[in-house]
């Protein structure tokens, strides 16, 4: 079967492109943000108080065994 192109014409267009710095993320990553949810969820109906401002480091991790 033919190739769809040359092997001295490979990588030329990738290169030649201008590297465009990536967008500022507005929200939280689904994982993280789905974590921090179910963590909400599980205090209110324990009744906890559940504070405005979650930080990160306040949800349970999962330890790696």
């Amino acid at each position: 079967m033919p190739t769809h192109g040359s092997m001295t014409k490979a990588g030329k267009v990738r290169s030649a492109t201008p590297k465009i710095p990536p967008k500022p993320r507005r929200n939280l990553v689904p994982r993280i943000r789905n974590r921090r949810e179910f963590w909400i969820r599980k205090r209110k109906e324990s009744g906890l108080p559940v504070p405005t401002v979650v930080p990160p480091s306040s949800v349970p991790r999962k330890s790696k065994q």
